[in-house]
């Protein structure tokens, strides 16, 4: 959640269909080291949930779709980082 900026209470949509998410999705199944990282978790509504569990292609599909919302986050945290640096480096001359 912190990953994408939500707080405890905010409306988390599905990461497929946009319908409230109710689910944590482990893309790849879980494992014993457990592998809970961001690039392996996607919110889903139940009925995507279901989906993504019983069929292969929809489940790549939405791993897709997922590690293109994390590349753009990263993408967005990188330019802020930028911005910041820029404006402390601005603020010392």
């Amino acid at each position: 959640m912190n990953f994408f900026g939500y707080a405890e209470g905010d409306y988390i949509p599905c990461c497929m269909c946009h319908s409230p998410a109710v689910d944590i999705h482990h893309l790849a199944k879980r494992n014993k080291t457990k592998n809970d990282y961001i690039e392996n978790l996607v919110a889903l509504c139940r009925s995507c949930h279901i989906t993504a569990e019983s069929d292969g292609c929809f489940n790549m599909h939405v791993r897709i779709k997922h590690l293109e919302n994390v590349c753009h986050q990263v993408y967005a945290l990188v330019d802020l980082k930028k911005r910041l640096d820029a404006n402390r480096n601005n603020k010392n001359k």
